[in-house]
Parts: C-alpha cells; structure tokens; sequence
C-alpha cells in the first residue's frame, strides 16, 4: 500500500541520517588527526546526502514534487544542524578557498572524498532495494537510471548557475542579517528553488550530489553532465562571491531587513 511504501522510504532515510550521526560523533572522538577526520567526515556526509537522496527520488517519482519538497525542506534543516564543519558540497570549499585562502591540497582532498562517498553510497542503497521490501523499491536495484536533464546543455547550465547563485547569495544573504529561523529559511529558500528546477536540470546545485545519482545515466553525455552539474553550479558559486562583493548590491539585499534602531519616546 502507499502508506507502507512511504513509511518505508522514510525509515530509510531517517536510519541512514541517525547511522551517519553515529559514525560523526566516533569519528570526531577517535581521531585527532585534524586532517584525517575532516576529509572522513566529508565522505560521510556526502555519503549520506546521496543515499538519503537516492531514497527521495523514489518518494518522488510515487508522491509528486511536493512530497519531494517537504523531505528535502527538513532533511536540508537537519544536515546544517548535524554535520558541523563537513560541506558534501565542492564549491563551498572552493567558496573557503577563495575568501579566506585555504590549502588547495586540502579542498582537493575533501573534494575527492566527497565523489568517493557520493560513489560509494549507492553500493548501500542498493542493498536495501534489492531486498524489496516494497512495491515502489521493486526492480530500482538494477543499475538502469535516467538523467534529470531535460532541456539542452545550455539551458541546464544556466539554471543550475543562475539558481545556485541565488541560494548562495541568500544563505551570505541570512548570515549577515541573522533572522531567527534562519537554517529553515535557508532551506525553504533552497528547497524552493529545487522544485523551481525540478523540470529543467532536476535542480542539484551540488556537483556531488548530481555526480552521486546520476553520472552515467541515460539521456545525457559525460560532457553534459560536467557542464552542467559542476561547471553550472561552481561558476554560480563563485559568481555569487563576486555579487556580494559590490557594496550596492549588498546593501539592497540586506538593508530592508537590518532593524532599525528603536527611537526612545520621552514620557512627560
């Protein structure tokens, strides 16, 4: 029944998010080795963003964009609160990188775990959909997938540029102004932006993320894929460091929502 297949999937999501907790908090007790454990905890939560992931295209393809929406909305809510100082996500590190002049061999590195863990996560995934233990898993073990890409290379680019730009200029955006709600307004904004998407690219504004489900998959090249997937999202990226940049341009974004200083009244 649907009921079952939903509460399915959600198990397996919520199993694979409590998993990588667990295996987040051993590893940043065990390891003192700063670089070791940063680049694990990458691969970690890249792991657990495709796998959770892999489980939020069969809600999807069962129970429409807006069901898709709500999970991704809360899932989004619940890794900026877990992951601590992991990313899964290669233009953040080059954003690091960029602004505050991080090691290259380091963002390397972690970009390197974050494919290997995005990879690897569908090993796993599969594990659980070849036991079938739902209709809507029945015969989604078998390697066969297509692309989300349904427009032409160009137009994927573009939207994953132009929309990635817009989450990123929005996330600097809410950090500089502090609202409360700020994580869950980031993720509605973002997840929004997803189901704006959804038709066009399938709306990943994440290399890895887009790498972990869909390289290889038919209905787009490799090339496609690169360019649309990684050079789209990145240059979107950097482009937004470029418009917070312009003074202008900040202050428009962020100043209708500053607070302005309260006038003290004079009482007689």
């Amino acid at each position: 029944s649907k009921m079952l297949s939903i509460l399915v999937s959600t198990l397996t999501i919520v199993t694979q998010m409590a998993l990588s907790h667990v295996i987040r908090s051993k590893l940043s007790d065990l390891l003192t080795h700063e670089l070791l454990r940063d680049v694990l905890l990458e691969l970690v939560a890249a792991a657990e963003m495709c796998g959770t992931c892999f489980e939020l295209i069969i809600i999807a393809d069962n129970y429409g964009v807006m069901a898709y929406a709500v999970y991704l909305f809360l899932m989004t809510i619940w890794w900026g609160q877990s992951w601590g100082s992991a990313t899964a996500c290669p233009y953040s590190l080059l954003e690091e990188y960029v602004e505050q002049g991080t090691d290259m061999k380091v963002v390397c590195l972690k970009v390197v775990a974050q494919i290997i863990g995005g990879i690897l996560s569908f090993r796993w995934v599969k594990q659980l959909w070849v036991m079938e233990l739902t209709l809507t898993h029945v015969g989604r073990g078998v390697d066969t997938c297509s692309a989300d890409l349904q427009v032409g290379m160009l137009y994927g680019f573009l939207t994953e540029l132009v929309l990635t730009c817009a989450c990123r200029l929005v996330s600097r955006g809410l950090g500089e102004i502090e609202p409360r709600f700020a994580s869950s307004i980031d993720s509605f904004f973002a997840t929004s932006m997803v189901v704006l998407a959804f038709n066009w690219s399938g709306g990943y504004f994440n290399p890895v993320l887009a790498t972990g489900l869909k390289w290889g998959c038919r209905g787009h090249t490799h090339l496609e894929h690169l360019v649309v997937y990684w050079a789209g999202s990145i240059l979107g990226s950097m482009l937004s460091i470029k418009l917070w940049n312009i003074a202008a341009l900040k202050t428009i974004m962020v100043d209708p929502f500053k607070a302005k200083p309260v006038k003290e009244e004079k009482t007689d």
